[in-house]
C-alpha cells in the first residue's frame, strides 16, 4: 500500500533533526499551511506535511475511511479520480487524505513516519488555521480535534490559528507575496516556529503532559502595528471564560487566575498577542494548575504579563 511514497522514501537519509507531523483542517493546499511547512523546514525541523484533500473546516474529532477523489482536490491540486490518499509529485513529503483532520494525522503518525522517518514523529503542528479558535467553540475545531488525536497517540501537538487569512492557494505566496494573506501566512508561521522552539527548548521529557495540547491564537496581522513574528508577544490565558474565579489556575503574572483567551483576544486587538491555553486532550477543556504550570516552566523565556 502506498508504494510510491514507500520507495521515495529510500531516498531519505535519515538524520538527527526533530521529526514534525504538520497537519490542518483548512486543505493541504492552503497557503497557510505550506508557508508553515516552509518555515519548519527552514528552522531545522524534519517535516511531513498531511491533511485534509479539500476544507475540512468545524468537523471536530470526525473521522471516517479515506475515499478516492470524485472531484479534483482543493484548488485543483490533484484530479478527480485521485486515490484515497495522495502526495505531490514533485515532493512526496506533501501529503493529503480524503477524509477528516484526525485520519489526516493518523495517516501522518501511523503510516508516514515510519516511512520517512523510520520512527513516531517528535512533535505535531496542526494549524495555522484561518481565523480564530477561541473558547468552548474550539469542540467543533477540526484544527483543534487532530491536535488531541495526536496526543492521544502519545505525540506532544499543538493547535494554531489566526485572524487576517482567508482561503488561498499556496501558489499566491508566490504570485502574491505582498498581499495581507501572503504576510499573515508567514508571520503566523514564524510565530509557531518560535513557539516549538520554546517548547522543545529542553531535553527533558515528556515535552508536555500527558492527554494535553495547547490552543494557541494569534491576533490579526497588521502591517502598521504587527508587521512581523518579533512585535508579538506570548500570553498564558485560559480557554473557558471564569468570572468568578471559580478555577485556580497557576500562579503566574501576580495572579492564580488567567486571563480567558476570547477576552485577551478582544482586549488586545491591535496589540499584537499571542494567547496560550493548556487543554485536555480528551475533554477539550481547561486543564489543571500542576498542568499549566508543567507548561508555564516550558515556555517561561518567552511569555509575557499583559
Amino acid at each position: 500500500m502506498y508504494l510510491q511514497v514507500a520507495l521515495a522514501s529510500l531516498f531519505v537519509t535519515a538524520h538527527c533533526q526533530t521529526k514534525v507531523v504538520l497537519t490542518n483542517d483548512d486543505g493541504w493546499a492552503v497557503a497557510q499551511i505550506r508557508a508553515q511547512n516552509d518555515a519548519l523546514k527552514a528552522a531545522g525541523y524534519n517535516v511531513i506535511l498531511s491533511a485534509p484533500a479539500e476544507n475540512q473546516s468545524g468537523t471536530g474529532s470526525n473521522s471516517a475511511t479515506p475515499t478516492p477523489l470524485t472531484e479534483p482536490c482543493q484548488f485543483d491540486s490533484c484530479p478527480a479520480g485521485s486515490p484515497a490518499e495522495g502526495f505531490n509529485a514533485s515532493d512526496p513529503r506533501l501529503n493529503y487524505v480524503n477524509a477528516f483532520p484526525v485520519d489526516a494525522v493518523k495517516f501522518g503518525i501511523q503510516t508516514l513516519s515510519p516511512m520517512f522517518f523510520d520512527s513516531a514523529p517528535d512533535f505535531v503542528v496542526s494549524g495555522p488555521n484561518i481565523g480564530f479558535n477561541l473558547g468552548p467553540g474550539v469542540s467543533g475545531s477540526g484544527t483543534v480535534g487532530a491536535a488531541c488525536e495526536a496526543s492521544k497517540e502519545g505525540i506532544p501537538s499543538i493547535a494554531v490559528s489566526g485572524e487576517s487569512t482567508s482561503s488561498k492557494s499556496y501558489t499566491t505566496l508566490q504570485s502574491d507575496p505582498n498581499s495581507l494573506n501572503s504576510l499573515a501566512s508567514e508571520v503566523n508561521s514564524q510565530l509557531t516556529v518560535k513557539l516549538v522552539n520554546a517548547l522543545l527548548a529542553s531535553p527533558a521529557r515528556p515535552v508536555l503532559p500527558s492527554d494535553t495540547i495547547l490552543n494557541i491564537n494569534f491576533s490579526p496581522v497588521l502591517p502598521l502595528l504587527c508587521p512581523s513574528a518579533d512585535d508579538y508577544k506570548f500570553v498564558l490565558t485560559r480557554l473557558i471564560p471564569d468570572p468568578f474565579h471559580l478555577a485556580k489556575d497557576v500562579n503566574t503574572c501576580g495572579s492564580d487566575h488567567l486571563q480567558d483567551e476570547i477576552f485577551v483576544m478582544l482586549k488586545t486587538l491591535g496589540r499584537c498577542h499571542v494567547t496560550i491555553s493548556v487543554i485536555d486532550a480528551t475533554t477539550k477543556a481547561d486543564v489543571d494548575a500542576t498542568r499549566q504550570a508543567a507548561v508555564l516552566d516550558r515556555l517561561s523565556s518567552i511569555l509575557s504579563c499583559l
